[in-house]
Parts: structure tokens; sequence; C-alpha cells
């Protein structure tokens, strides 16, 4: 049915740079095609493309076509050429797989190496946005925005969703993008402060609205409890600095980054750490370590330490995500009894900044290889990527498989497993995985997990969905213009990036645990400066103001 070429690529690896191209405003609204290629470019690469192909339609090849596909295999679904996906796409699409395997563990690494050696199969899949900057140059994957009048649902969804803002930070220093991403109809939150709901009813405090409201709420519950801390975290602090920062004006933890940020009433770039922002951030959570609400060890534990400690009831609090918490509580029952706490996500606090949550509606993606435009197969290769990634009939059948075969409908339109296939929460008795056993929910073939609203909230529990439903009403935070680096500047910025980036958070962990004073912050932004931060910044502003002459 197809081939399996499983490359152990060796030698030298390629870094991962991903400079921050966070950007608004001056993509074109329809996906970021300019004029598109013309028929005589197409000549001859149309083969098993159907003539006709627009939104709605089932790409089906006009004869049989084969994808070279460079595949992450996952530990928790290893590769199964038997999978019912793949004969599904073969009867349905006319559509088979060459397939080049590479390891989760080494999927990052293993990419660079085959793309640099120009041995990267058509499509390289579970791409992130940045990721792709560092291939430009050697000409070894396709500027895709150039070809995108051959996605039909792809644009559409752009237009529908108002997306434009979203991929023009993807645009490199020629104003294409080389990358197609998993794309969201609406922002998708998951990550937020777990937290005993019962400990704080027996406090007599409400759910916390702000941030200020959390720390009271802490303080009610640790009280109440007599224990040292009421509040020990986990991800060594950077999931929760991620999660608190927007509300805050700024970025930290996970979502750093190059750690630069926009200044609207500036114009300009600014580094983040060394902002009044970012200060606002760091007191406030020295502020509830010094209080004795925050245990010191959130930001240097390891993850076991943290949640033994929630276990066991010397902490109350931790920030956690739909998944991790159904572990969280599996372990608190065998630990302290079925029904004995209530462990719930509570909706993400406001801050200084507002009710502001970051994030972008775009996903992993896929790059194609350069030398895939020169193939027969070219245009359906596009087509059947179009119709999988993007088309309302493509992400259903990605996560949900095939109706009859995998999965149900009801009269009102919601979906549901068959009894004998489980996954996730659903149907644990079931004698079939979907993901492991029949290849569907496959992080390779469902870039954003299923882009429409009404995909994401399919697979989840009532819960999770009334929490996604609250966090729908925040804001989200403003997009920063693009800045995208040429070659040069962006081999000089990864220097200071890094140092910058280290010093920063090396502080921010010093500050925050009390091991150096606020006082001496102004002392910190200095040595910032002494870690050429203006230079850095100065190369931002240079890029942002050069792509806005040229993409005006």
């Amino acid at each position: 049915m197809f081939s399996t070429r499983k490359r152990l690529a060796a030698g030298a690896t390629a870094g991962v740079l991903a400079l921050g191209l966070v950007a608004c405003g001056s993509g074109d609204g329809e996906g970021g095609a300019v004029d598109g290629p013309d028929a005589e470019e197409l000549d001859g690469k149309d083969v098993g493309a159907m003539d006709d192909f627009g939104v709605g339609d089932t790409f089906v090849a006009t004869e049989p076509v084969s994808i070279e596909l460079l595949y992450r295999d996952h530990p928790n679904y290893p590769l199964d050429e038997d999978w019912l996906f793949f004969q599904e796409v073969e009867e349905r699409n006319n559509v088979t797989f060459d397939i080049t395997t590479a390891p989760l563990s080494d999927w990052d690494q293993r990419k660079g190496v085959l793309i640099g050696a120009g041995d990267a199969p058509d499509v390289i899949s579970v791409t992130y946005p940045g990721q792709e900057a560092q291939f430009v140059a050697s000409g070894a994957i396709l500027p895709i925005s150039d070809y995108v009048e051959l996605m039909p649902h792809f644009q559409d969804k752009v237009e529908k969703w108002d997306l434009a803002a979203e991929l023009d930070t993807l645009r490199q220093e020629d104003g294409k993008y080389y990358m197609l991403p998993g794309l969201y109809e609406a922002l998708r939150y998951d990550y937020t402060i777990g937290l005993r709901t019962d400990l704080m009813e027996q406090a007599g405090v409400e759910e916390p609205r702000t941030w200020e409201d959390l720390a009271d709420v802490l303080a009610a519950i640790k009280e109440d409890q007599g224990t040292q801390y009421a509040w020990s975290d986990r991800w060594k602090g950077d999931a929760l600095l991620n999660v608190a920062a927007p509300s805050f004006g700024t970025v930290a933890g996970w979502g750093y980054g190059d750690g630069m940020t926009y200044d609207e009433e500036a114009g300009e770039y600014v580094y983040a750490g060394a902002t009044d922002e970012y200060k606002a951030l760091v007191e406030y959570f020295a502020g509830l370590v010094a209080d004795g609400l925050l245990d010191p060890e959130s930001f240097t534990q390891e993850d076991d330490q943290a949640v033994a400690k929630l276990i066991n009831e010397q902490s109350f609090a931790m920030t956690t995500n739909s998944q991790e918490i159904l572990s969280h509580r599996t372990s608190m029952a065998e630990n302290l009894g079925e029904g004995t706490f209530e462990l719930n996500k509570i909706r993400v606090p406001e801050g200084p900044a507002g009710d502001v949550m970051g994030g972008m509606r775009i996903e992993n993606g896929f790059m194609i290889s350069s030398d895939a435009a020169e193939k027969e197969n070219f245009v359906a290769t596009l087509q059947f990527l179009d119709w999988l990634f993007y088309s309302d009939e493509g992400l259903e059948f990605a996560r949900w498989g095939i109706e009859g075969e995998t999965f149900e409908r009801d009269a009102d339109g919601n979906r549901t497993l068959l009894p004998e296939i489980t996954f996730l929460h659903q149907n644990p008795e079931g004698t079939t995985h979907l993901q492991s056993d029949l290849g569907f929910f496959n992080g390779v073939f469902s870039l954003a997990h299923g882009s429409t609203t009404d995909l994401v909230m399919t697979h989840i529990t009532d819960e999770e969905k009334a929490w996604m439903e609250s966090m729908a009403s925040k804001e989200q935070a403003p997009l920063d213009p693009p800045a995208p680096l040429d070659e040069i500047e962006r081999e000089q910025a990864s220097l200071y990036q890094t140092a910058l980036a280290d010093y920063t958070k090396q502080n921010t962990l010093a500050f925050i645990t009390g091991q150096r004073d606020l006082s001496e912050w102004d002392a910190y932004v200095s040595e910032l400066e002494g870690q050429n931060m203006q230079a850095f910044v100065d190369i931002m502003n240079t890029a942002a103001d050069r792509y806005q002459e040229n993409n005006a």
C-alpha cells in the first residue's frame, strides 16, 4: 500500500532558531499569494490533479498519486502501515505515501540534517512557526505562499476566520512564507492553575478573578490548612510565567521566545526582560514567595517533586492542563481517597494589562521541499494537503475517522465513538484504540487537532468545555508587526538572543525567590545593556522598518 524508508540520518544537526516573527496587519487577507503560478509554470506538474477543485470538494486523484512524506514517529502511536487511516486515504483519495520516518526523540535534528543534505521528502511535517527560517536562504524549501491559490480550502479558512495577521507572522524578508500552519477558528487555551476548590470553599473565599484575588485565596487556604506553602509548582515555573505574562502586558517562561515585545505607544520593539511590565510580573510572584504562599522550589524542583507535594497535601495549587489534571486526580484519589477532594482548573486571572491572553490561531504545520515543485504530481499533492488539513471533511476525517466505522452522528450532529473504539476518556472498555490501532488523531495528519471550534470541542469532557467557554471572553493580546531577519542578521541576533535570554531567566529566578533584591532592578537592566541588548533591539527594529517599507 505504501513504502516505508527508515533513514537514520547521521552527522551534524541543524539548530532551530525561532526568532519570534510575531506580527500583525499587513497581509493580503487571501493566504499570502501575490500573483500565483501561471499555467506555463505548472505545465506537466498536474498529473493526478483535479481540474475543478474548490471549497467543499473531496480531493480524488484522477490517477494514483504517491506523496513523499517526512513522518514524525510518535512512541504513543508507532507507525503502522496497516492503519485504517492509510487504507481509507488510498480508497477515498487515490493517494498513498512514500514515508521516511524519524523518531520523536530526534525529530528536529533529523529533519534539519535531511533538509540540509538535500534528502528531505516532498512534504516535511510537524514544523513549528519560526523553525522554517533557518532553511530559507539555502533555497531548500518552497515559498509556499506563491502557490496557495491552488489550495482553495486554505484560502477560504484564512478569509472566513480573518487570519491574515497570523499569516504575516510567518513572512520572511522577501514577504513570502515558507510553511503552512494548522489553523484555529478561535484561540485554544489549555494551561491554567489547578486549585483545590474544596479547600477554597472551606476557607470561605470565592474563585479568584484577578491575580491579586488569587493571592488572597492562597493566603486563606494556607491559614486554614496550616501548611508551609499553599502552592508548589512544576515545569520550573516556565508554564506559570507563560500563562500569567500576557495579563501583565509582557512575555515570560515558555512564551519568552526571543524576548522582543512591541511598544505600540513608542512604535518600536523593546526587550521584554527590561520593561516595567516584566518587572511587575516578577514583583507579583516575588511577593507570593516572600509571603510564604508560593514555594520557591517551584522554579528549581523536578516535576515529580511538585506532583508529590500536591498529592500529599503539602500544596494545594499547580499549573496544569486538561490532561495533566486528570493524572493528578487519579494519583490524589489513590492517596487521599475518592471523593475527598476537588481539584479544578480555574479561569486564568486578570492582570494589570486587563483580561488578556496571549497566543495565535496558528499551530505547527508543514513545509514543502523545493524539489516537489518540479514533480509531475505537484498540483495534486497540494490539492490533497489542502483537503486533508483545511477542508471540513478532511479535518473531521483526520480527527474522528470514518462515520459508521469509528464514530456515529446523532440527529443534532454530535459525534460519538462506536462502543468498540476507545480514545482518551471515551469507551475505556473498548478494544480498538482510535489513535494507536487506527492512525487517527495523529499529530502528523491533524495539524491543529481540529481547526474548527466544533472539532476542537470534541474528544474533551463537558468540564473542559465549560472551562474553555469561560475563557472565550478573554481578549487576545495584540500581535507584533513583522520583523523578519536576513541571514546575516539572524546569525548575529541568535548570539545576542541566547545570552540575553539566559541572563534574563537567571535573574528572574533570583528576583522571584529572593536571592536578589528587587531594589537592584535598575542594575540588572544595566547588566542587560552590557549583554548587547540595544544591539539586538536595533537589529529587530531595522528589520521591522525594512519589512514595512518593502511591503507597505
